[in-house]
């Protein structure tokens, strides 16, 4: 059975909200939620057929517009791989041209809309942002909370509190200042042993590759309105965190770091090969900063994740 190319776009309005459009009743998937867009015809480019899409459907002109992820997902009746990207301006006013009723969504609710199965990895990544600040280690705990109040306060949605030397009282009296600082403002993600997970129902939880490894074949530790993420080194953890559910996954050492000098660098290719065969939003960790996210975006990710280049100076 050959695989129907789909385009699809996240399309984000400038108050932030994201463009749905409902299937028709009588098509595939019909009366379910979905990102619009189409197939992409032979000998058209991804973009070229996501900008005629568009239009015939909304009767917008995409101005621009970025990759955000890929996925392939196998119904009983047809192969797909949508290609989905993220259009973050465009001209004219969207309006169902061919009578589908729209609807303008804030992020956070998204989940509450029914979509075809393939599109629960795009739903994860339309809520995410492009950059995933993680704390440094060997700072005093006044020096982290006064970082993350800083990151909070310039627009950082996602931080992870990390917890390099181990899971001591000291990293919990922290993450509960940092999940106050983080309340209503930014995603936190806490680290540490699953029996934390009740004490800190706001936090999100990224689980190291030994605890993937670990749980994994358990499933989910908890409810999905909740973020779960996994730190992921190679295609078996990744496999791993696919199996288990997570939201997200980091993957990592794309470039060679001082936090983990002995650690064989993925390089650019590797990772590109990875994420391809990975239907999860991933953001790219290890000697990146904010200037390596287009790179990043080309290849697939989500974004990139950062220690030192992304830790704001108090």
């Amino acid at each position: 059975m050959k695989r129907v190319h789909v385009a699809a776009a996240v399309i984000r309005g400038a108050d932030g909200r994201i463009l749905l459009a409902r299937r028709a009743d009588q098509q595939h998937q019909g009366g379910l939620w979905e990102f619009p867009g189409g197939k992409v015809e032979a000998g058209e480019t991804v973009a070229a057929a996501l900008r005629r899409e568009l239009h015939e459907e909304l009767g917008i002109r995409v101005t621009s517009a970025r990759p955000l992820i890929k996925v392939q997902h196998d119904y009983p009746d047809k192969q797909i791989l949508l290609d989905v990207w993220l259009v973050s301006a465009f001209s004219g006013e969207p309006h169902g041209a061919e009578g589908q009723p729209l609807a303008w969504v804030a992020p956070r609710q998204l989940p509450e809309y029914e979509f075809p199965a393939a599109n629960a990895p795009i739903v994860q990544a339309a809520r995410l942002p492009a950059q995933y600040l993680i704390s440094p280690d060997g700072l005093e705990p006044k020096a982290v909370l006064q970082g993350i109040q800083a990151a909070v306060a310039s627009g950082i949605g996602l931080i992870q509190l990390r917890a390099p030397n181990g899971y001591d009282p000291q990293y919990r009296d922290l993450a509960v200042d940092a999940v106050g600082l983080c309340a209503g403002k930014a995603q936190l993600m806490l680290k540490g042993p699953l029996e934390w997970l009740g004490d800190f129902p706001a936090a999100g939880w990224q689980l190291s590759a030994k605890q993937l490894r670990q749980y994994a074949a358990k499933g989910r530790p908890f409810p999905a309105e909740r973020w779960l993420a996994a730190s992921c080194h190679n295609a078996e953890e990744l496999a791993l965190a696919a199996q288990m559910g997570v939201d997200f996954v980091t993957l990592s050492p794309l470039q060679p770091t001082l936090t983990h000098p002995d650690a064989a660098p993925l390089g650019w290719d590797a990772a590109s090969e990875l994420i391809g065969a990975c239907n999860l939003p991933v953001f790219l960790l290890g000697g990146l900063g904010p200037q390596d996210s287009e790179r990043a975006w080309q290849i697939g990710a989500q974004g990139v994740a950062g220690i030192r280049a992304f830790w704001p100076t108090v």
